[in-house]
């Protein structure tokens, strides 16, 4: 799980941050801020210093952010691509940014209604266990030569 830094940050300063320090604001590592530009997530060239070292303004961290977390949500880098690509061409395609998040949500929806079907199951499952611990018949689930029914 990835976790993104939500605590109140100082202001900026104007020259921006350096990559060490962004990397602890927004609770990346800088591998990671290095990565995101690389892979063509970012929405705006990042600024760099006469002697091409990496400076970060608040619309970069604030990007980050969003990044980080789509892919907490299990976005993958393909869908945030996309949506950093829509981003980044300007107004106009909001409809093609909503389609991309209105397809990622669906997605999700459907990964928590699997994962509460598995849920269901696991408490289904402790409660066999817990019902033949009371009983003190649990050495018969799961063992090799047990009665018909007693499958744990």
């Amino acid at each position: 799980m990835v976790e993104v830094n939500k605590q109140p940050h100082e202001p900026i300063p104007e020259a921006g941050l350096s990559i060490a320090e962004a990397a602890r604001r927004t609770g990346v590592s800088a591998h990671t801020l290095r990565y995101y530009e690389r892979a063509g997530l970012v929405v705006t060239p990042v600024d760099r210093t006469h002697s091409g070292r990496r400076r970060y303004h608040a619309l970069d961290l604030k990007w980050i952010t969003i990044c980080t977390m789509l892919r907490a949500t299990g976005m993958p880098i393909k869908g945030v691509r996309r949506y950093a690509e829509l981003v980044a061409a300007g107004g106009g395609n909001e409809a093609e940014r909503l389609e991309v998040l209105e397809s990622h949500r669906d997605q999700v929806l459907a990964d928590i209604a699997e994962l509460q079907e598995n849920l269901k199951l696991i408490a289904r499952k402790i409660d066999v266990y817990r019902d033949r611990l009371a009983a003190g018949d649990a050495g018969q689930l799961w063992a090799r030569h047990r009665s018909p029914g007693a499958a744990g």
